[in-house]
């Protein structure tokens, strides 16, 4: 059981990606983190109002649970801890949106104005989605414990 659970950490934590990497988790990780915050700094439009108005069922208890995660995944994003396994939860948050935020507007307003909206939510989406396949690359926690796991 031990050797099972430390094969399944070595493989969360396993990069041959580049250094460049980093860029693309700092990106992704600081966008994260400062949504999240910004859910419980500005309630009304970005937290539980916002999941009001898009329709989110229980926007009192899922949009902080959602800005707990975004701050939480965020911020070990940027130094590359876990980060295969904190994109994920991020992959998900970024499809939740573009469902019931991005859709609607394609189907009122057109493919050109939802290109538009969706253009960050689209960058984020692809973004956790290339850190969940690479790993966190050569400067990160990550890649300094995968080394020393044996």
């Amino acid at each position: 059981m031990k050797d099972t659970i430390k094969r399944f950490f070595k493989a969360v934590v396993a990069t041959s990606a580049p250094y460049s990497v980093g860029l693309i988790r700092l990106m992704v990780g600081a966008v994260f983190l400062s949504e999240g915050i910004q859910k419980f700094l500005y309630p009304d439009s970005l937290g539980v109002g916002r999941f009001i108005t898009i329709g989110i069922p229980f926007p009192e208890i899922l949009a902080p649970f959602v800005g707990v995660f975004e701050i939480t995944c965020g911020f070990l994003m940027i130094p590359g801890i876990v980060t295969r396994l904190v994109s994920v939860p991020l992959i998900i948050i970024m499809i939740v949106a573009i469902f019931t935020t991005k859709i609607p507007i394609l189907i009122n307003n057109g493919f050109w104005e939802m290109a538009h909206a969706a253009r960050t939510d689209f960058s984020m989406l692809l973004g956790s989605l290339y850190i969940l396949i690479v790993g966190a690359g050569g400067l990160s926690v990550d890649k300094v414990i995968s080394c020393k796991i044996k």
